[in-house]
């Protein structure tokens, strides 16, 4: 049986290095090969404002707005993927990292697995390209706030400006008509537990707000069909 020969460069990783990735990743060896493509996770609930709870899963904006200056400055990245797996989270943060991604100049594609809830949806659309999984769900529901609300007419004319900034950004960056959107939003009838409508693959990109139905091949592919477009092949 014929095996390789070790090369001068190649060198066995550090025991350490190996408990480190298995604790960290769930696996000794993590693959060598560069990508001109950075992948930021959008996960859990998107922290703003206001810190959560430790045992819950999160994606914290301020982490995340470095690495989108990052993406833009860095002439070795060619484009820039976001898989999305997100509940919603804080509205004003969500909405500051989706106009941070539609201003990126970058070939942007964004794929929700899992769910793309609430203000998610908002930043699955900033990309240049959407995708949704077959499965993925996307629940579109009116702003509401948690914890203490001042019952004053100020309260209320806040969160409604607030609905109209998201609604304005979602319609702006996808198909989707504004009423729609609104009609979406406002559905009594299909209300889930007050939780919103509920879509699910197909239904996101029949009504105009999700390009298409596709996975993590498709979403690289439509990046490089981007890069080529612009003229960042190398």
């Amino acid at each position: 049986m014929l095996t390789e020969p070790n090369l001068p460069n190649q060198e066995e990783p550090k025991q350490e290095d190996k408990i480190s990735a298995i604790k960290e990743l769930g696996t000794p060896e993590v693959p060598g090969f560069k990508s001109d493509i950075h992948c930021l996770t959008i996960s859990g609930q998107i922290e703003g404002h206001m810190v959560l709870p430790p045992q819950n899963k999160t994606t914290k904006y301020e982490h995340f707005i470095p690495q989108l200056v990052a993406v833009e400055e860095n002439p070795n990245i060619k484009g820039l993927l976001i898989v999305m797996n997100t509940v919603g989270g804080d509205v004003e943060a969500g909405l500051a990292l989706s106009e941070m991604i539609a201003s990126l100049s970058k070939p942007t594609v964004s794929i929700v697995m899992g769910g793309g809830h609430s203000i998610g949806a908002a930043i699955a659309v900033s990309s240049d390209y959407s995708l949704i999984a077959p499965t993925a769900t996307m629940t579109i529901h009116p702003i509401r706030l948690t914890g203490l609300v001042i019952g004053v007419p100020q309260t209320y004319e806040y969160l409604d400006k607030m609905q109209d900034r998201v609604v304005r950004f979602v319609v702006e960056h996808s198909h989707i008509s504004e009423e729609t959107f609104r009609e979406l939003m406002f559905r009594t009838g299909s209300l889930a537990r007050d939780i919103g409508t509920v879509l699910v693959g197909e239904d996101a990109v029949r009504c105009g707000l999700i390009d298409a139905v596709g996975g993590i091949r498709d979403a690289i592919a439509k990046i490089n069909q981007l890069k080529e477009q612009k003229g960042l092949l190398q």
